[in-house]
């Protein structure tokens, strides 16, 4: 019975000095340093919305390249005094990118006949293609397609409404 309480007593020791031990203090983690090896950083800013060749200002808004539609006037194909800086800015990408394609999508309001607006369609998308060319852009990189009324971005019949769907939206197929 001595052995049984020698034995009770021994690890009761074992068990107190095991509790009160100190644990070491944990070593600092080195702090980590960054691993610039695979990662390429943009540190040229923001670019220039005034160079129409940088593709990066198609999601600039102080560019003009990223307006890509141009209003008419009622049964007008003239291209308005204050579109033509956003077809010259869109000439001047194309120019400075031979692999730009452009689809330039002639829309018109609903009045008139279908066939009529098509034809009207088509005649504001020449009249945008013919302004890109006289600026540098070359014929195969622009393709006219004509909706006239069938797309229409409003389908209220007022001139509000009408004016809006008077347009050519400048698509780029390929930048």
């Amino acid at each position: 019975m001595k052995s049984a309480w020698r034995l009770t007593l021994a690890l009761m020791i074992a068990m107190t000095l095991a509790a009160c031990q100190t644990t070491p203090e944990a070593e600092p983690e080195p702090e980590p340093t960054p691993d610039t090896s695979g990662t390429d950083v943009d540190t040229s800013g923001a670019p220039d919305p005034r160079d129409y060749s940088d593709a990066r200002n198609f999601d600039n808004p102080e560019s003009l390249l990223s307006k890509r539609v141009i209003y008419f006037d009622f049964d007008k194909s003239t291209v308005r005094p204050e579109y033509r800086a956003i077809v010259s800015a869109h000439s001047a990408y194309a120019a400075a990118n031979s692999t730009a394609r452009v689809t330039l999508e002639g829309h018109a309001d609903e009045r008139g006949t279908r066939e009529y607006n098509l034809g009207l369609g088509e005649r504001r998308g020449n009249s945008v293609t013919g302004l890109m060319s006289a600026q540098g852009a070359r014929g195969n990189q622009l393709t006219v397609v004509s909706y006239g009324e069938e797309r229409p971005t409003c389908r209220v019949s007022e001139e509000d409404c009408w004016s809006m769907n008077r347009r050519v939206e400048i698509i780029y197929t390929a930048r």
